[in-house]
């Protein structure tokens, strides 16, 4: 049975291109009830986690226009649906460099985290300001601040203690990973629990 469900959301902006429509509203049509569908289909089928690729650190490429946009549609919609993530024990966890959140959403996000720490139906990964290299730098980071304090030595470094340095500890490597829109690649995703 599967236990991990991991999503490369990809593909709004062209969608919504093909479908002669503003790139926004890909995101907020396409992204968001692509993103309700697929959080119901884990909790029919009793899948315990999904992650959702939602802003890569790649992602500030791109205009100010469409990144204050997309950081606003997370928290909207975050907020929007917490009381019936709650209802369906819907854990939210965001995943990713919490530096570079914009304050505003880091607010939402820690509520949301907060609302639903207790929950346990479905844990929700939301990947957001996150790249997987950045993510196993970080956990190295993590690994020589134990050594140095103390807490650890260096013979005593396993895989074990890696994944607990990771951003993602607690959740699973991924059973599949699927990216929407057709393009082929991992797109600096899970690059570690994705082997």
């Amino acid at each position: 049975m599967m236990q991990h469900l991991a999503i490369v959301m990809d593909g709004n902006r062209r969608w919504a291109k093909k479908n002669k429509m503003d790139v926004f509203l890909g995101h907020s049509k396409g992204g968001v009830d692509a993103a309700i569908r697929t959080i119901e289909f884990c909790l029919d089928r009793g899948i315990s986690f999904l992650s959702l690729y939602t802003f890569s650190l790649e992602n500030f490429k791109r205009s100010e226009t469409e990144k204050t946009f997309l950081f606003n549609l997370l928290a909207d919609e975050g907020e929007k649906h917490l009381q019936e993530f709650a209802k369906k024990g819907v854990k939210i966890r965001f995943v990713g460099d919490r530096s570079l959140f914009p304050k505003n959403v880091l607010k939402v996000c820690n509520n949301l985290e907060e609302q639903t720490k207790n929950l346990s139906n479905l844990t929700l990964n939301i990947l957001f300001c996150y790249g997987a290299q950045q993510e196993i730098v970080s956990g190295v980071r993590a690994l020589l601040r134990k050594i140095k304090s103390g807490f650890l030595k260096e013979e005593d470094i396993n895989k074990e203690e890696l994944e607990r340095c990771l951003w993602t500890n607690g959740s699973p490597e991924p059973d599949l990973i699927i990216r929407t829109g057709g393009t082929k690649r991992l797109s600096n995703f899970l690059l570690y629990q994705s082997v």
